[in-house]
């Protein structure tokens, strides 16, 4: 088990994000030294300096792309959270590559400065959209957690431990869908919906930090660490929406399943889920850190394993409409944007 260390320097990637805010929130009470906030938007950076008002966040403007920025920044810290990525899913499908070069290669060179820097621990930070991808950028996510996966198994002997976590749909975060309906509600607009029996996993970013906490205390190197989560139907959602807004009838326009979207998403695959670890409130899914010599761990006669059903949104808890509402009405992301 890790603890973090009294007057510790924490580096955040992609740290003016939704994810970053909540987390450096979290950070800042307790006794850290130093927080490091590392990004690309000079003006975000700003909005999240006069919001906090704390000489322990620094600001460092750069790119997982550039090895240089990304070493300069992690340079002296004892642990790093790396939340930087290209997440819109019709993006990624238009400009693969870009997925490729901030997910993929970003990643690898925020865990090889890292590992250079003798950062204590590195947690990245995953989707659900990484199993069984079938987008660009699940895909490119998968990749990232096979390059954290062959760093700690490259590396038994580092002193950097390496953990991953991978959560579904964070309500009321940048870019998610929630604040899209409520705006188009008050608006008096229709909702777009792409597919109302779609089901997603509902968390809350506090659920994901947690997540993220719970991965650097409890993970061995190469771990990779879901939260179990409820979800729901699109459909619900929106009646959910409706309740909170007193809305009798929201009007519904279907646009159309979008590029690279899925009916259902997956926070573990099957065959993950038979190695799995239940932590409880989170699953532990422990790296396989066999060599490639096969022959050594080959045990005649023995049987593989029953087959098990992956951990999906649709056969995890479904919640019912007033349930989802008292999860959303109960965020400060929306006391803050609707209270």
């Amino acid at each position: 088990m890790v603890k973090m260390k009294k007057d510790s320097v924490v580096t955040i990637t992609g740290g003016t994000g939704s994810f970053g805010q909540t987390m450096a929130k979290s950070l800042l009470s307790e006794n850290v030294r130093e927080i490091r906030i590392f990004s690309r938007d000079e003006t975000k950076q700003e909005l999240m300096r006069n919001e906090m008002r704390d000489e322990r966040l620094r600001f460092f403007i750069g790119d997982v792309r550039d090895p240089d920025s990304v070493a300069s920044a992690i340079r002296g810290s004892n642990y790093v959270f790396h939340a930087a990525a290209l997440k819109q899913v019709p993006s990624c499908e238009f400009f693969p590559m870009q997925a490729v070069a901030t997910n993929v290669t970003g990643s690898s060179n925020v865990i090889e400065a890292s590992v250079r820097n003798s950062v204590e621990s590195v947690v990245c930070l995953s989707t659900d959209k990484a199993v069984y991808p079938i987008n660009a950028m699940g895909m490119s996510k998968a990749m990232m957690e096979k390059v954290a996966q062959s760093f700690a198994r490259g590396r038994e002997n580092s002193g950097t431990r390496i953990s991953i976590t991978r959560y579904g749909n964070v309500m009321m975060s940048r870019g998610s869908v929630i604040p899209l309906f409520l705006e188009q509600i008050r608006s008096g607009e229709s909702v777009t919906v792409t597919n109302t029996e779609m089901t997603r996993f509902l968390m809350s970013l506090d659920e994901s930090v947690d997540l993220v906490k719970y991965a650097f205390t409890e993970g061995n190197s190469g771990d990779l660490f879901v939260r179990k989560a409820p979800a729901s139907t699109i459909s619900t959602l929106i009646s959910a929406l409706a309740l909170l807004t007193g809305k009798d009838k929201i009007e519904v326009r279907d646009i159309g399943i979008r590029h690279g979207e899925k009916q259902h998403e997956s926070l573990v695959s099957s065959e993950e889920m038979m190695k799995a670890v239940d932590c409880g409130d989170y699953f532990r899914i422990p790296l396989d850190s066999r060599s490639l010599d096969y022959q050594i761990y080959f045990n005649q006669g023995t049987k593989g394993n029953d087959s098990v059903e992956a951990y999906t949104s649709a056969n995890t808890m479904q919640l019912s409409a007033k349930q989802v509402a008292a999860k959303i009405v109960g965020l400060p992301e929306f006391t803050e944007m609707y209270g």
